[in-house]
C-alpha cells in the first residue's frame, strides 16, 4: 500500500471508511465487520474513518474493540457535532459540547487519543473560531494530535486554519459529486497545504457496475437519496456504464477506475471508500495501482461533468440540516 501526507500525517494512499458497518446501508454483522477491518490492516490501510454519530456510538466501539491491540499501527479518525436527538439532525459546535463529545468518543474507542478529529459538519451559530480554539486545547492535552473538519466553505476552512493547522477536510468528491472542484477547497488545500479525504469516492456504489436499486434494503438511506431515484438515478447509470470500456483497456472494474481516477487528482487526496464485505475491500485496495492515462481522465471529466449529473447527494431537508452547498439544485 502506497502511502500519501495528509499535511504533516502520513497514511495510507487508501483509507476505509467505517460508517456502513453499524448503519445506513441495512443489516450488518460485527464479526464481518471486524474481520474486514482486519483484513484492511493487512492490506497496508493505516486511515479507518469513524464518527460518534454512526449507529449512534456502535461504530466507535467496534473500531475500537478492532484495532485496540495495534494502535500504534493505525490512525484513527472520528468526527463529532452531529446531533440526533430528533427525526431530522441538528449541528452543535460549542466548545462544550466538543470537549464532551470527545471524552466520550474516547471512552468509546477505548483508547487515550484519537488522531484526527473532525467537526463533522459547520455550525453557522458557532464561529468556527470559537470551536478550533477548543480543538486547538484538546490538542495541547493530547487527546487529539490533528484537527479536521467535514463539509466546510473555502472561507471557513481558511479563518479555522488561522487559528491551528487544520490538517484534513474530509469532503465528498467522486466523479458524480465533484463540487470541490469549483468552490476553492482544492485550491484552499494546495495553498494551506491541507489534506482532502474523500468521503463516497464511488457515490454510495453508484460508480460500481454492480449497484441495483432493487438490492438496497430497509433502512439503506440511499432509498431516499434525489440521485438514486427514478429518471436521475437512469441518467446517472447510463453514465456508469461508459466507464466500462475504460475499465476493459485496464482489467478493472468500474469501481476500481472510478477510485483510480480520485487518486489522480492530486497527491494530497486520500478517499476512504466504505465496504463491509472483504472482496470488495480486495478490489478497492487494487486501485491504488492503477496509473490512469491522462486521455482516460480526460475522457471520464468530459462524461461526468457536473451538468450531466441528475439529483442533489442528500434529501433537501439533510441539505438544509448539514448547512451544505451543492452543485446540485433539487
Amino acid at each position: 500500500m502506497r502511502t500519501r501526507q495528509l499535511g504533516n500525517l502520513t497514511v495510507s494512499a487508501l483509507g476505509l471508511g467505517c460508517m456502513g458497518m453499524s448503519e445506513f446501508y441495512g443489516k450488518s454483522d460485527d464479526k464481518e465487520s471486524i474481520e474486514v477491518l482486519h483484513q484492511a490492516l493487512y492490506a497496508g490501510i493505516t486511515l479507518f474513518d469513524t464518527a460518534d454519530v454512526y449507529g449512534r456510538g456502535h461504530n466507535e466501539e467496534l473500531v475500537g474493540r478492532a484495532l485496540n491491540s495495534v494502535r500504534d499501527k493505525v490512525i484513527i479518525a472520528s468526527k463529532f457535532g452531529i446531533v440526533r436527538d430528533t427525526e431530522i439532525p441538528s449541528v452543535n459546535a460549542t466548545p462544550s459540547y466538543t470537549r464532551a463529545c470527545c471524552e466520550a468518543s474516547l471512552k468509546r474507542l477505548n483508547m487515550d487519543y484519537i488522531d484526527l478529529y473532525y467537526l463533522h459538519r459547520f455550525d453557522p451559530h458557532v464561529p468556527i473560531e470559537d470551536t478550533v480554539g477548543a480543538l486547538a486545547e484538546l490538542v495541547q492535552e493530547g487527546k487529539i494530535r490533528h484537527i479536521g473538519l467535514s463539509e466546510v466553505s473555502a472561507e471557513v476552512l481558511r479563518r479555522a486554519h488561522a487559528v491551528h493547522p487544520i490538517t484534513a477536510i474530509q469532503s465528498e468528491y467522486s466523479l458524480m459529486s465533484r463540487l470541490v472542484e469549483t468552490n476553492g477547497i482544492l485550491q484552499t488545500c494546495r495553498e494551506l497545504n491541507i489534506g482532502l479525504v474523500a468521503y463516497s469516492p464511488l457515490s454510495r456504489a453508484l460508480l460500481s457496475s454492480e449497484y441495483k436499486v432493487s438490492s438496497n434494503e430497509s433502512g439503506d438511506f440511499r432509498n431516499q437519496m434525489p440521485r438514486f431515484q427514478g429518471e436521475a438515478l437512469e441518467n446517472n447509470q447510463r453514465l456508469v456504464q461508459q466507464i466500462e470500456a475504460i475499465a476493459t483497456k485496464y482489467k478493472a472494474t468500474s469501481a476500481q477506475i472510478a477510485l483510480a481516477w480520485v487518486l489522480a487528482q492530486e497527491n494530497f487526496i486520500v478517499p476512504i471508500p466504505g465496504t463491509r464485505r472483504k472482496n470488495y475491500l480486495s478490489d478497492n485496495c487494487a486501485a491504488v495501482d492503477i496509473v490512469l492515462h491522462a486521455e482516460d481522465v480526460t475522457l471520464l471529466n468530459d462524461i461526468f461533468k457536473i451538468d450531466n449529473i441528475q439529483g442533489a447527494r442528500y434529501s433537501p431537508k439533510l441539505m438544509q440540516a448539514y448547512n451544505l452547498q451543492d452543485n446540485i439544485e433539487n
